[in-house]
């Protein structure tokens, strides 16, 4: 069952499309290639938030949707729930 969608292969982030519970495999799919990653949640992922694709260090930019969406605040790694506590949105 797809947990996560990417658009670009070269998403560094994924967007839940259910709950993801800590400690699952999540399994994802990018829609514009062919990356299928598998990933183990570290922590709850709600539906629509975004799950590390990898690890991040702070002020490391994040790409969602294949566009730079704002940067890391705080570390971050593989399978992290990324949000408002460790991202820091371009938008504002």
């Amino acid at each position: 069952m797809i947990s996560f969608l990417m658009h670009e292969d070269a998403d560094t982030v994924g967007v839940a499309v259910v709950d993801i519970k800590a400690g699952q495999q999540a399994q994802g799919r990018s829609l514009h290639g062919k990356a299928a990653p598998v990933v183990t949640a570290r922590a709850e992922i709600p539906l629509g938030h975004k799950i590390a694709l990898r690890d991040f260090q702070p002020g490391d930019a994040v790409i969602k949707y294949g566009c730079d969406i704002g940067k890391i605040v705080a570390p971050v790694t593989l399978g992290d729930h990324v949000h408002v506590h460790n991202l820091k949105t371009k938008r504002w």
